[in-house]
C-alpha cells in the first residue's frame, strides 16, 4: 500500500472476539533456528533457480548498508544499480514509441502505449522463445494509483475527461520484453508480448459471483464483463504460467451515495468523493449514487496470461472480494493449487483459497495456461482465526455453513464471495494489522507481513490479541503458520517471525525484536530460490524521520535468515518511496526491484508547480519530475545475489 488512508481504511465494526484478554508472552518471541533447509519439493515449478546454494551454508552474504535519506538507491559494497522501466517510457507496443515528456505533457492515448506509475508487484516469467536462458524474459509488473500532480502540467487545477483517462491509463499492469546486452538490461521495443492493462480494459469474470445480480449494472446486464483493474498492489504467479494482480483499495475510487447502506459502508465507502480522484465527473461508472453495483465489481484477484497479449485479463471470484494486496500460490501433494492472500486494511482478515481440482499439464496444441483456464473458478476459501494457544484454524466462506445463511444476508455462494468481509466478521476471522504480503520459505513456513496499526487498542477499536500483540503499533510485525500436514489442511500452528522496531528508542512497544538491522512497517515479501527471506518496508511519508521512526532513513528492503531470525539491510530507497515488489532471473544473478512512489508529498498529491521539492530521483535533471522506476540489481563479479 502507498498512500496511508488511516482515516479510512477501518471499516470492521464487527464484534468478532479477539482474544483480547488472553495475550501470551511467549508467543511475542521469535523461534530461532532448528528451520533447516531441506527442500521439500514446495513451489517447484515456480522456483527458476532452485539448485543456487550450497544446503547448510551461510544465506546471507553481504554487509548492512547504513539506514539514510540521500535521494538514491544505494546497496551494498560490490553491487551495482542500473534503472529501467520508469514510469512514461514505451512499453514497447507495435508501431507506438511515445518517448516521456519530463513537463507530464504526454496526452492519455500516449500514456495507454507507456509504462504506467506507481510500480508496485512484479515477476520475471521466462522468455518464450529461450526458456532456459537468465538473460531475457518477460516483466510483468503492477501499477498501483496515479498522483496527479506529477501525471498533468497542471495538476489537478484544471480537470477533464483527458485528464481522467490519462490516469486510468496510469494505472494497472504493465508486460515488457527484457534482454541483457553487453552486461546491462533494456527493455525491447517493440515486442509482440508488450502488453497495456488498465482501468478501462475490458475483462472477463469467473468464478461463482460471474453473472450474479451484485454485478449487474446498466452497461453490463450480464455482470460478466468488467472494464478495467486499478490499485493494483500485490501480485503472485502460478505454476501454470500465468500473473495474479490484486487490487488492494478500490473503493477510494468511488464517490459514495449520501447515505451508504451497511454494504458500502463495511467496504469502506463514503459520501462524496473520499480521496479526490474526481473519475466520476468524466466517468459516471465511479458514481456509486448512480451505479451501485460497480463498486462490487473491483476488489478481485485478476489472472493475466503474459504470453499471450490477445488474452483477456479474468477476474477470479472465487477467491473472495477484498482489499487484496496479494495472492501467493503453493501446491499439494496431489498437485491442487492453494493460494495465500492479505487483505491491507486495520482489522481485516488472511485468507487461502484452496482449488477443488488438480493442476492439468500443457497438452498438445494447449497451453498450461488454457489447460487451467478455470481452475481458480472452483473451490473453498477460507478465512485465519489465530488462537490464543500458537494454534489457528481455516474457517469455510462456503453458503449455508454455520451463520452463511440466507437469513444472514447470504443468499448464495455469489453473494458470500461479495460479502467476503462480512462474511469473515461472522465466522469469527481474526482481525489483523494490516495484513499485506505472504511467502513461503523452504520448509513450509508461511510469512505474512503486518504493517502497522496505531489504531489497535485504541479507544472504540480492537485491543491486543496473541497474534496482533502491541497497542498502538507503529511498527509492525510478521507473522508465520506451518499447516497440519498439506496446505490445504484445516489447522496450523503459528508464531512471531518478527516484531519489527527500533531497540533505540523508549516506548517498549516500539522496540521489537530484530536480530539485526533495525526497522519498521514490513511489506512485500519475498522468498528467493536460496531461501533468504526479503523484506521491504512501506513507512508512511507523513511519519517518516519522526516519531517511532526518527532513526530508520528512508524505506528499505533487508534479507532475513528464516533459520536464524537474523536481518540485513540490503538496499536503502530515495526520498519519498516505498520499496516494492522483487523477482529474479533463473540463476539468481539478477535481481529486479520496484521503487515506487520516490518524492511522494505528505499531503495527498505533488505540487505541479515544484514537481521536485522532495525528490528529483531517478533522473536527477533540472527539469525532471521523480518517476517510479524498476532497478535492475547485479553483484560486480557476476555472482548470486545475497552471496
Amino acid at each position: 500500500m502507498a498512500k496511508d488512508f488511516s482515516t479510512m481504511e477501518d471499516s470492521n465494526r464487527s464484534s468478532n472476539p479477539s482474544i483480547h484478554d488472553v495475550s501470551d508472552p511467549a508467543r511475542r518471541q521469535v523461534l530461532r533456528g532448528g528451520l533447516g533447509l531441506a527442500v521439500t519439493g514446495l513451489l517447484a515449478p515456480l522456483a527458476g533457480c532452485a539448485g543456487i546454494g550450497a544446503a547448510g551454508g551461510p544465506l546471507l552474504g553481504v554487509k548492512s548498508v547504513p539506514a539514510g535519506t540521500a535521494d538514491a538507491v544505494r546497496v551494498p559494497e560490490g553491487y551495482s544499480v542500473q534503472v529501467i522501466a520508469a514510469w512514461g517510457e514505451p512499453a514497447g507496443l507495435s508501431g507506438e514509441d511515445h518517448a516521456f515528456r519530463f513537463d507530464a505533457g504526454n496526452s492519455a492515448a500516449q500514456q495507454e502505449t507507456q509504462l504506467g506509475m506507481h510500480h508496485d508487484g512484479i515477476h520475471f516469467f521466462r522468455h518464450p522463445l529461450t526458456p532456459a536462458a537468465s538473460t531475457a524474459g518477460l516483466l510483468v509488473m503492477n501499477h498501483e494509483y496515479a498522483d496527479d500532480g506529477l501525471l498533468h502540467t497542471d495538476g489537478m487545477k484544471t480537470w477533464n475527461a483527458q485528464k481522467v483517462r490519462k490516469a486510468q491509463a496510469a494505472h494497472g499492469v504493465s508486460v515488457i520484453e527484457v534482454e541483457q546486452k553487453n552486461g546491462r538490461w533494456e527493455v525491447v521495443r517493440p515486442s509482440p508480448w508488450a502488453r497495456r492493462i488498465t482501468a478501462y480494459t475490458p475483462m472477463a469474470v469467473g468464478g461463482p459471483a460471474a453473472g450474479h445480480a451484485l454485478l449487474r449494472t446498466a452497461a453490463d446486464p450480464s455482470g460478466r464483463r468488467v472494464l478495467g483493474t486499478l490499485n493494483n498492489c500485490g501480485s503472485g504467479i502460478t505454476p501454470w504460467g500465468t500473473y495474479l494482480t490484486c487490487e488492494e483499495n478500490f473503493i477510494f475510487y468511488f464517490r459514495g451515495p449520501d447515505q451508504p447502506d451497511a454494504h458500502q459502508a463495511r467496504w469502506g465507502l463514503r459520501r462524496g468523493d473520499p480521496v479526490g480522484y474526481r473519475w466520476h465527473e468524466h466517468d459516471e461508472r465511479f458514481d456509486a449514487a448512480r451505479h451501485p453495483n460497480e463498486p462490487n465489481r473491483f476488489g478481485w484477484v485478476v489472472e493475466i496470461d503474459p504470453y499471450d497479449a490477445s488474452s483477456a485479463p479474468v477476474k477470479r471470484t472465487a477467491l473472495g472480494r477484498a482489499a487484496h494486496e496479494g495472492a501467493t500460490v503453493a501446491v499439494t501433494k496431489d498437485r491442487r493449487a492453494v493460494i495465500y492472500m492479505g487483505e491491507d486494511a486495520r482489522f481485516e482478515y488472511i485468507y487461502k483459497f484452496v482449488t477443488r481440482d488438480a493442476i492439468k499439464p500443457a497438452a498438445p496444441g494447449l497451453s498450461a495456461a488454457r489447460a487451467n483456464a478455470e481452475l481458480l473458478d472452483h473451490g473453498t476459501l477460507y478465512v485465519a482465526r489465530f488462537d490464543a494457544d500458537g494454534k489457528g484454524r481455516w474457517l469455510p466462506l462456503v453458503q449455508g455453513q454455520g451463520p452463511l445463511t440466507a437469513a444472514n444476508g447470504f443468499a448464495d455462494q455469489g453473494e458470500v464471495l461479495v460479502k467476503s468481509r462480512q462474511a469473515s466478521d461472522l465466522l469469527g476471522g481474526t482481525k489483523m494489522d494490516r495484513p499485506e504480503w505472504i511467502d513461503i520459505d523452504r520448509q513450509g513456513w508461511v510469512y505474512c507481513t503486518l504493517t502497522n496499526n496505531s489504531n489497535r487498542g485504541g479507544p472504540n477499536m480492537p485491543g491486543t490479541d496473541p497474534a496482533n500483540p502491541r497497542a498502538n503499533n507503529t511498527m509492525g510485525h510478521i507473522i508465520r503458520w506451518k499447516e497440519a500436514g498439506d496446505f490445504d489442511g484445516l489447522a496450523f500452528e503459528w508464531n512471531h517471525f518478527v516484531l519489527a522496531g527500533d531497540p533505540k528508542l523508549e516506548r517498549a512497544d516500539a522496540k521489537g525484536n530484530v536480530g539485526g538491522d533495525a526497522f519498521a512497517c514490513p511489506d512485500g515479501l519475498w522468498t528467493d530460490a536460496r531461501g533468504v527471506l526479503w523484506i521491504q518496508t512501506d513507512m508512511s511519508t507523513s511519519a517518516m524521520g519522526r516519531g517511532d521512526l526518527v532513526n530508520l532513513g528512508n524505506n528499505a528492503m533487508l534479507a532475513a535468515d528464516p533459520r536464524t531470525g537474523e536481518i540485513r539491510r540490503f538496499l536503502v530507497g530515495p526520498v519519498g518511496c516505498e520499496v516494492t515488489g522483487a523477482t529474479a532471473t533463473p540463476d539468481g544473478r539478477t535481481m529486479f526491484v520496484n521503487i515506487q512512489h520516490p518524492g511522494e508529498s505528505p499531503s495527498e498529491r505533488s505540487d505541479p508547480d515544484n514537481p521536485r521539492r522532495f525528490s528529483n530521483w531517478p533522473d536527477q535533471r533540472p527539469d525532471g519530475r521523480p518517476r517510479s522506476a524498476t532497478v535492475v540489481i547485479r553483484k560486480n563479479d557476476g555472482g548470486v545475489i545475497g552471496t
